[in-house]
């Protein structure tokens, strides 16, 4: 039984996607689309860069998803394998998105449009150099909450990511985090500030939820094919309402991978197809449970190569 994920933001790589748009006129569609819905040549900055525009979160986030979605339409259709017969559709972060989208719970333009939306709001909820995010290596979720509790500063620094049993990513006001980093250090406990420029799955996203709420609320949700995991709760999202409110929580709330992943192979995923750029989501599903099929759907031969 398998389970088809989608990455998130930090997976972007210029030139990403380039063998697939170059042979396959299904890609340069949907480039073209995507070009004409978002206004401007996002497939410029894909394909040709420069790194600094790519990473930039409001073009980051559309530019992930055209990619993802383009590889899986390509499985699907060219390559005529059913993904459909997934258990569940995942994704991280924004990478949930791609899953909706590819599960049909959300047309392309519209999916793209929302991300475009998403990426500013995001980006712009805090002042420039007030917020950012920490990543701590080898400690567990517990160990770290009891550590923001003793320091009494939990309402100030959140975890936003829980990615695996030894990674995880806190969000917060950059003076708390060179505090709670120090603290760290003394405990022996790795860890290092993220080149972001804003404090993504923490209260201080509250503006973003805001914008994102008025935006989905407008929206029409379709009835998907398949299951969706949430990022907010780590279970199977039941009904369009309950995804609509789940995608406005996931803005502030942390992002629970590592319990979405254990959730899913407690009830029989034991194979994982991750769809995207790069390979971020196979390695930390690795971690999770080493026993577990992982295919990584990068290039022809990938796809050529996947059984299901």
């Amino acid at each position: 039984m398998f389970s088809v994920i989608f990455p998130g933001q930090g997976s972007q790589l210029v030139g990403m996607g380039k063998e697939f748009f170059d042979k396959y006129d299904l890609v340069k569609k949907l480039f073209k689309e995507a070009d004409d819905v978002l206004g401007f040549k996002i497939s410029k900055i894909i394909l040709d860069g420069p790194k600094e525009k790519l990473d930039l979160t409001i073009n980051t986030q559309p530019a992930i998803f055209l990619i993802s979605f383009s590889i899986y339409k390509l499985i699907t259709q060219e390559f005529e394998k059913d993904l459909t017969k997934a258990k569940y559709f995942a994704g991280h972060s924004l990478g949930e998105y791609s899953a909706l989208s590819a599960a049909g719970y959300l047309n392309f333009s519209d999916t793209l449009k929302l991300l475009r939306t998403r990426g500013d709001a995001m980006q712009n909820s805090v002042p420039e150099g007030e917020g950012g995010m920490l990543a701590v290596l080898g400690s567990t979720v517990n160990e770290i909450e009891k550590i923001l509790d003793e320091m009494n500063i939990k309402s100030n620094i959140q975890i936003a990511n829980d990615n695996s049993e030894s990674q995880l990513v806190l969000s917060g006001k950059i003076n708390d985090l060179d505090r709670f980093s120090k603290i760290l250090k003394l405990k022996n406990i790795k860890n290092l500030k993220l080149p972001v420029s804003a404090p993504f799955h923490c209260k201080l996203m509250s503006k973003a939820k805001e914008i994102m709420r008025k935006q989905i609320e407008e929206l029409t949700f379709n009835d998907g094919k398949n299951i969706l995991i949430s990022n907010v709760t780590a279970d199977e999202i039941i009904g369009k309402n309950d995804l609509k409110k789940l995608l406005v929580d996931q803005i502030e709330n942390r992002v629970r991978w590592r319990e979405s992943v254990i959730n899913m192979t407690n009830k029989g995923v034991d194979h994982f197809i991750e769809i995207g750029p790069g390979k971020v989501l196979s390695g930390l599903v690795k971690r999770i449970n080493k026993d577990v099929k992982i295919n990584t759907i990068n290039n022809e031969s990938d796809i050529i190569e996947l059984n299901i």
